[in-house]
């Protein structure tokens, strides 16, 4: 008898010290760090609704329910911590002599929330409801400085995506971004009125969305926007900019297409998405000559100086839209982003679920 109390005692202080690391990484640690129990957390939760989300149901009714998955597991994450902290403390005090094990559940209850109606016996018993006292502030005061970092984190990123709608449609197409500017005499301005501000975007985003892996899954404030589709779309439309228009030479795209692409990796580290860390130029991509050769004549039709030579600016294109293809889809599919050409559009019908362990990724 005298081990298995030993034996409670020693587990329920793993699983409360356990539990804690896992509040400390996954709301105080500035990085992207592997919490299994916080994936389980929001792995278990995303199958619940994805019963409420079968592909048959409309993109509008799938988009209702999924605009309550992150916000609606995040409140709950706090809850699933004081859960298993009280587990936790219910073996340690069942361990140090309080029977029967309702009793020990009550003392840790009332200890963990501070009710107060039930006080064990003896200084050292005292002093593990203070401790647990402590946790349980500790927890709520964790929760009321998350949710201000979440949100901030989700107002930055919405900025930008809200203003492409005027620039590129909703949803965003890169051609008709490029046709905008066009239009009304800004193609010249393009790299500072928009791929300076995103490259600014890129970076923001990837140091919220993998300190904050929830932030992925909040949907933008109207149905069809998505900071997905929205960074797919500036992405495909630099690479045209850079590959196929005639403009003064300039190296502003290229390092809004290389910021963009290190951003959507890092998200998919985050989330073990598989991808190629080092792609050849010639990979196949998932567009295909004769979706660039319609853009191309869109846009030439349109009056857009293009370079003459329509099979180099192929081979640049592809060359570049190789770092991000792969990435850029498998995002859109696990977010369930709406309908956008280019990425969305051609997105898996199975959505990734990431592993609740990641894997290390060696370059190739």
């Amino acid at each position: 008898m005298l081990v298995g109390r030993i034996a409670a005692v020693v587990a329920g202080a793993v699983l409360v010290l356990w539990t804690l690391s896992s509040a400390i990484q996954t709301v105080v640690v500035p990085r992207a760090a592997a919490v299994a129990l916080t994936r389980l957390h929001f792995r278990g939760t995303r199958v619940v609704f994805e019963l409420f989300t079968r592909p048959t149901r409309t993109y509008e009714a799938r988009d209702r329910v999924l605009a309550l998955y992150a916000p609606f597991t995040l409140v709950l994450l706090p809850a699933v911590w004081a859960a298993l902290v009280a587990v936790g403390f219910t073996a340690i005090f069942w361990g140090t002599g309080i029977d029967p094990l309702y009793e020990a559940f009550a003392t840790s209850g009332s200890s963990l929330f501070t009710l107060g109606f039930d006080r064990p016996d003896g200084w050292g018993r005292v002093a593990l409801s203070f401790v647990e006292a402590g946790l349980g502030l500790g927890i709520v005061s964790l929760m009321i400085s998350y949710l201000p970092t979440i949100y901030s984190g989700f107002r930055t990123r919405e900025s930008l995506v809200g203003m492409l709608e005027v620039r590129a449609g909703q949803p965003p197409v890169p051609v008709t971004l490029i046709l905008r500017y066009h239009n009304i005499g800004w193609l010249d301005r393009l790299e500072d009125d928009l791929f300076d501000p995103w490259e600014r975007w890129f970076v923001d985003v990837e140091e919220s969305h993998t300190s904050q892996g929830s932030l992925a899954f909040f949907r933008s404030p109207t149905p069809y926007r998505s900071w997905i589709t929205a960074a797919g779309c500036v992405l495909d439309s630099a690479a045209l900019y850079t590959s196929s228009i005639e403009h003064e030479r300039s190296t502003k795209p290229d390092l809004l297409i290389r910021t963009g692409f290190l951003c959507l990796r890092r998200i998919s580290d985050f989330y073990s998405i598989p991808y190629d860390p080092d792609p050849a130029p010639d990979d196949p991509i998932s567009i295909t000559r004769d979706e660039f050769d319609g853009v191309w004549q869109q846009l030439a039709d349109a009056g857009v100086p293009m370079k003459p030579d329509r099979d180099q600016a192929w081979r640049d294109y592809a060359g570049w839209r190789v770092n991000y293809d792969t990435v850029l889809i498998t995002l859109a599919s696990m977010v369930d982003a709406p309908y956008a050409m280019w990425s969305s559009d051609r997105a898996p019908a199975t959505r990734h679920r990431p592993p609740l362990h990641r894997r290390v990724r060696s370059p190739r």
